[in-house]
């Protein structure tokens, strides 16, 4: 999960090398904490959050095929 955020956010940014994601475990559940620099927290979050629900799709499809359950937080930079 967190390889497949990075490579997403990664992507979206303008600086990809601050992108960080952290990730921790808790039995099934997986929470992953994503931060960016402050100039593509537009880019990462979208119009209305389109873009993160959009990435919190592609995660929670990809967590339900390990029978995992995922949460994505943007956290302020």
């Amino acid at each position: 999960m967190k390889a497949l955020t990075e490579y997403i956010a990664k992507a979206l940014v303008e600086h990809p090398d601050e992108v960080q994601v952290t990730q921790t475990r808790q039995g099934n559940r997986v929470r992953l904490e994503m931060r960016v620099a402050k100039d593509d927290m537009g880019r990462v979050i979208g119009r209305n959050g389109r873009v993160a629900n959009a990435i919190r799709v592609l995660l929670r499809v990809a967590a339900e095929r390990d029978g995992q359950q995922v949460t994505l937080d943007v956290m302020e930079p």
